[in-house]
């Protein structure tokens, strides 16, 4: 029997191209403000429009900042890429959640929270982590600025089809191990080109327990390792997540989709391209020490003796020694990888009761304007502003230095974000990677700390 990526794979595909790429029906575009200007100038030279407006959301993210949204965006840059794109999207009469728009923030966590990502669906956007869709069981990737093009022109992408790689994880998950910590620890397994050509289903106890944020978290990271995406087959879990969700069907519409989501799984004689497997009880929660997210260890570990001096130089490490007790500058919570409303639970579980580091800059990001209405209607903002810490708007922020959010040279950022290369979070930024649990036992001590310990 086929995988569950050969079901929905195979069933948009709308002309094979023999020797080439398959030509694939696209259910969902999202565009954010970064790539999509060029495809929109793509539409109006050839003198076409978007073929199916209503598949197509936009919202800005990446340039938005996280302070006085309601206010004109003070960088030059940001602000022509934020206009720019209302004006395409008003212009080819796209949907479009701009800023203050209770509907607005990071568009990999507004496409699940609204329901615009569903099971079954093939969704792209020009953004690597739009693998983060799979996890609500969708056949999620990011494509360039001339294939965003493609699919406004037709809804469709060439695109040849994947390998199809399964990662099963069984067995229980330890104290403080979080999705960020299993991801980071598959990095660490595989390294960074592990999954190269690969499109991933997670499977397993450990990852059926997760919630859908956690799975959300999970999938995000799959491009970390070099997958083309992840994604994890639709459940119980996934059902009760979607229900009542804006744009998820309704009344027997809905009765109809679960029927039909619950076929979606790969059959127990599926055969893969290749399969892994891992006990969850090997996971501990992760830290990275270099530069890109595979240089990942238990926090209480040691650097491996042969990690690239390149890479250590850059952060002022050295192999053989201990991330623990080590103080830094700023910590930030949020990106499409950790700015949801459980990840603010977690942060704000560990927080209560205690007080920020003295002389720590802590960035709390929201990933969506409803993770923020969520974030007060639960009181987790009375808990976060009682032990010293503000809650910024929703945005990108420091996940990258494309707004005003971004760490100076040299210091060290404990970060939940998804990439540590150098600079990512600014020229000369030292980002260190790892769970909201983990980031806020730093925020509250002021150096690395074993999230187990508090």
């Amino acid at each position: 029997m086929n995988t569950l990526f050969d079901k929905i794979w195979d069933a948009h595909v709308v002309q094979h191209v023999e020797d080439g790429p398959d030509q694939l029906y696209v259910d969902r575009l999202y565009c954010h403000e970064v790539t999509s200007p060029q495809a929109f100038d793509g539409l109006r030279a050839r003198g076409i429009r978007c073929f199916r407006p209503e598949k197509i959301v936009c919202m800005p993210d990446h340039n938005t900042p996280t302070h006085d949204q309601d206010m004109p965006i003070e960088d030059p840059v940001s602000r022509k890429q934020v206009e720019t794109l209302a004006a395409n999207a008003a212009e080819f009469g796209l949907t479009h959640y701009g800023m203050m728009d209770p509907r607005n923030g990071i568009i990999h966590v507004v496409g699940p929270e609204r329901g615009l990502s569903l099971p079954g669906m093939t969704i792209v956007c020009g953004d690597s982590h739009t693998s983060t869709h799979g996890a609500v069981g969708a056949v999620a990737f990011g494509i360039g600025t001339s294939e965003v093009e493609m699919v406004m022109a037709s809804q469709c992408i060439l695109q040849p089809k994947p390998q199809s790689m399964r990662i099963r994880i069984e067995g229980k998950l330890g104290p403080g191990v979080k999705a960020k910590d299993m991801a980071l620890y598959l990095m660490q397994q595989l390294t960074t080109s592990g999954a190269t050509g690969y499109f991933v289903e997670y499977a397993g106890s450990a990852v059926r327990s997760l919630s859908m944020e956690g799975r959300l978290t999970l999938c995000n990271l799959s491009i970390e390792m070099g997958a083309r995406g992840g994604f994890i087959a639709p459940d119980e879990v996934t059902f009760a997540y979607l229900k009542d969700k804006e744009f998820a069907p309704k009344g027997k519409e809905w009765e109809r989709a679960v029927a039909w989501w619950r076929t979606l799984r790969s059959g127990d004689d599926a055969v893969f391209d290749r399969e892994l497997a891992f006990d969850a009880a090997d996971i501990a929660p992760m830290i990275t020490y270099g530069t890109n997210p595979g240089m990942a260890m238990p926090i209480d570990g040691t650097i491996p003796a042969d990690a690239a001096e390149k890479s250590l130089q850059y952060m002022g490490f050295q192999a053989g020694e201990k991330l623990l007790g080590k103080p830094v500058d700023y910590v930030f919570l949020g990106a499409c990888t950790n700015g949801r409303i459980e990840d603010f639970r977690a942060f704000a579980s560990l927080v209560k009761g205690r007080r920020k580091a003295p002389g720590l800059v802590a960035w709390l990001v929201p990933g969506s304007w409803e993770v923020q209405r969520r974030i007060e209607s639960e009181g987790l903002d009375k808990i976060l502003h009682e032990a010293g810490f503000a809650i910024r708007q929703p945005g990108c922020s420091a996940c990258l230095g494309m707004n005003d959010d971004k760490v100076p040279a040299g210091k060290y950022c404990l970060s939940t974000s998804n990439r540590n290369f150098e600079g990512r979070q600014g020229p000369g930024a030292r980002t260190l990677l790892a769970s909201p649990l983990t980031v806020a036992a730093a925020a509250v001590t002021g150096v690395i700390t074993d999230p187990r310990t508090i």
